[in-house]
């Protein structure tokens, strides 16, 4: 190894005034939530779209909630639940991090299903209007991973590497940037330019299927370069824990392109 990329020296607290202290992780999710709820009022403007923005409103609280509560919990249930069998009490300790997508998106897709059976909007549309922004989120979170210097990547020797300070003196790495730039600004870009397109009725459930199916090849390519997480190391067939969780994520995608799909044929002919 002839090169190396020191980490640099990153404050883990974005803001601090007085008692309030709001750390990068935190900052992520505010940042996150927050554009993604003005992108989603402006989304539900263009034509096709029966949600309102008002609506989108309602709906900011309600994934919120998704994402903190399921996120957390899926940390738990996913990756520690020996160690929060034990300690049970540290579960609500949500400011030592700990949170895990996969248990995020069951969250938010939990919220997204309440909002629809309580307004009566389309659940498919709820979730298309929900995946077209969530990318914002995602690159926001890899960010903050990598200013925390958490979820590295395994040992490497391209020019890139980077030290973890918390990770021994091998570069690595930094999968956090690889997960923030295909989960996030990629499929970012790709998820825009199809809901910027004139929105038909059958095509309900396309962009949830491109981002389920995006995000799942995304994460499942980005773990072959990115450390398991040391109490679970790599489990069947040499998977890691991010693919297996992932492999739902892409055939649930498939269904829904194929469903888009079969439904517009008969328009076609």
């Amino acid at each position: 190894m002839l090169f190396a990329i020191p980490f640099p020296a990153f404050d883990p607290v974005a803001v601090e005034l007085g008692p309030l202290v709001i750390r990068w992780y935190a900052l992520a999710y505010i940042v996150g939530l927050l554009l993604g709820w003005r992108l989603a009022r402006r989304l539900v403007t263009r034509p096709g779209w029966n949600l309102t923005p008002e609506g989108v409103d309602d709906l900011l609280f309600y994934v919120t909630l998704g994402v903190i509560l399921g996120g957390r919990l899926g940390y738990v249930l996913f990756y520690q639940p020996g160690y929060y069998a034990a300690n049970p009490l540290e579960i609500l300790y949500v400011w030592r991090g700990g949170m895990s997508f996969h248990g995020g998106l069951v969250g938010v897709l939990v919220a997204a299903l309440y909002f629809a059976r309580r307004t009566g909007a389309n659940p498919l549309e709820v979730a298309d209007l929900l995946a077209a922004v969530a990318p914002l989120g995602l690159f926001f979170g890899r960010i903050a991973n990598f200013i925390n210097g958490e979820l590295w990547g395994r040992p490497t020797d391209v020019p890139w590497a980077v030290i973890f300070p918390m990770a021994g003196p091998e570069p690595r790495h930094p999968s956090q940037i690889y997960e923030a730039l295909l989960e996030g600004l990629l499929l970012f870009v790709l998820l825009q330019f199809l809901a910027r397109r004139p929105r038909r009725p059958e095509q309900q459930g396309v962009l949830t299927g491109v981002f389920l199916l995006g995000y799942g090849l995304a994460r499942s390519f980005v773990e072959l370069y990115r450390e398991p997480d040391p109490q679970l190391g790599y489990l069947w067939g040499g998977l890691t824990m991010g693919q297996i969780l992932s492999i739902p994520l892409v055939l649930a995608g498939l269904y829904l392109l194929v469903r888009a799909r079969r439904s517009v044929q008969p328009a076609a002919r």
